[in-house]
């Protein structure tokens, strides 16, 4: 899969479990239930050393404007997918 900023234009080519946390995020369910629900069960990787990835990643696209990262639940109306944290 393929996602591009429109704040940057910057293209990122996302892998098999970048697609997959990119499928996820719908701004309600945490990152670690997004790994241990997504990730985890499909790719052989701890939770741990998946978090710490998936975290990384996150942060990046959230970086880019292409994501955006919370603490809370976002509102259906986000205007590009979240992750809460």
């Amino acid at each position: 899969m393929m996602i591009m900023s429109a704040a940057d234009s910057t293209f990122f080519t996302l892998n098999e479990v970048g697609t997959a946390i990119w499928q996820a995020a719908d701004g309600a369910t945490p990152l670690a239930e997004i790994i241990e629900n997504s990730i985890c069960s499909e790719f052989d990787v701890s939770a741990c050393e998946a978090l710490t990835d998936a975290e990384q990643f996150v942060k990046e696209l959230a970086d880019h404007g292409i994501l955006r990262i919370s603490e809370h639940p976002i509102p259906d109306a986000a205007p590009c997918p979240a992750v809460t944290a």
